[in-house]
């Protein structure tokens, strides 16, 4: 069985007569990957979440400089000096 209080902890609760109200809101942001737990009088009794899984994009995807070894080396004391450090 599901633990409901962690459910509740980590998905936006709404109510069921909110919902009817928001649907369109509700589901643009499932589309997005949010979940949400529909609840009738403070009790959870579904859960609404995107069908797949939504495609995170990873940030890093542009190469980065060329750096040579040296420069993941401690910097000398001159040098650290020189940064005020």
């Amino acid at each position: 069985m599901v633990d409901q209080l962690k459910l509740v902890n980590m998905t936006e609760v709404v109510n069921v007569q909110d919902a009817k109200t928001r649907l369109s809101e509700i589901l643009s942001r499932v589309e997005r990957g949010e979940e949400f737990i529909f609840a009738r009088a403070g009790k959870p009794i579904a859960m609404l979440r995107a069908v797949e899984p939504v495609r995170r994009i990873e940030l890093g995807f542009a190469p980065g400089p060329d750096l040579p070894d040296s420069f993941w080396e401690p910097m000398s004391e001159e040098e650290l000096a020189d940064w005020g450090l």
